[in-house]
């Protein structure tokens, strides 16, 4: 939509929700910047489709009579019917949001999510608070957007995969039902044409370019299907030790839910144990949570944190 175009429609909106009756055409050219034509056709023309798109983006723009026998009308946005209702969010339903937060922090959602979160704010709804769960996930892989756009239309793919047994990639086509996010690492789990069965691959392990298949809406995701639970066993890290974490207040959830015991500290932050196995997976996964979790041990995986940290930094 053009600027000026844009510009007089918000101001003939603002113009009849202020007003506290309905005003005339006169009124309105007269007021509104953009309806300045010499030409009365063209300005009541204009008029007529502005009229018509607030109309169909949901203003309730009405049209009522000035006098008793309707000879002359006025028009009007009645406020009650423009404002929304109080905004009363569910736990379960702001979990939702700031999960949903969580995705949205990649840069095709950017923008929109920005532009949802502080409309919630606004309206003195913050989801990610209210639900308590640490908004924060990455989505650097470039297989992401393409994979998400092919979840949402339900299209096949194809990619070159490189699997932790193989130096070379190989090709892959799948049916991708959803994406996943488990310990810093993304995950698309899907139907593998070629194998014919269900498989699990780690967006990082991606070689190339992710290239769309066939028509839209070419399959189904099946009834029942658990995306954490196919994931689960894919991404499985035997623990061999314990790290000590300082967590600060109300953030790293994620840590928390994986703490094997946790101990409120006296200035609010919580000591947590939690299990390690590989060090470089774990000083990757907590180094998401920026200065909210401070590795205390073991040395290894505090070094670790420290460096990726300092690197991230220059």
């Amino acid at each position: 939509m053009a600027v000026r175009k844009l510009e007089r429609l918000v101001n003939l909106l603002l113009m009849l929700l202020s007003a506290r009756r309905p005003v005339t055409v006169e009124q309105i050219r007269s007021v509104v910047p953009g309806y300045d034509q010499d030409d009365y056709d063209a300005f009541r023309r204009m008029f007529e489709r502005d009229k018509d798109e607030l109309r169909d983006l949901g203003v309730p723009l009405r049209t009522e009579p000035l006098d008793a026998w309707g000879d002359e009308v006025g028009y009007r946005v009645p406020r009650e019917s423009y404002e929304l209702p109080p905004i009363d969010l569910a736990p379960d339903e702001a979990a939702a949001l700031a999960l949903a937060a969580r995705l949205w922090q990649s840069a095709g959602l950017a923008d929109a999510s920005a532009s949802a979160l502080l409309k919630l704010r606004a309206a003195g709804i913050d989801p990610v608070a209210t639900a308590g769960i640490e908004p924060r996930v990455a989505a650097r892989d470039a297989a992401f957007e393409p994979l998400l756009a092919a979840v949402r239309a339900a299209r096949a793919v194809t990619f070159g995969y490189r699997p932790s047994y193989a130096d070379a990639a190989v090709p892959r086509t799948v049916e991708p039902w959803g994406l996943v996010h488990r310990h810093g690492r993304w995950y698309v789990v899907g139907h593998d044409r070629d194998r014919d069965g269900t498989r699990v691959f780690r967006l990082s392990r991606i070689a190339g370019e992710v290239r769309p298949v066939g028509p839209a809406g070419a399959f189904t995701v099946p009834d029942g299907v658990d995306l954490q639970a196919e994931v689960a066993p894919f991404e499985s890290d035997p623990a061999t030790g314990t790290a000590i974490v300082r967590l600060a207040p109300g953030a790293a959830w994620d840590v928390r839910r994986a703490a094997t015991a946790t101990t409120e500290e006296p200035d609010g932050w919580t000591r947590a144990e939690v299990p390690i196995g590989d060090v470089d997976k774990f000083t990757e996964w907590l180094c998401g949570f920026g200065p909210d979790a401070v590795v205390l041990s073991p040395p290894e995986a505090r070094a670790g944190v420290v460096e990726r940290l300092r690197l991230a930094a220059r």
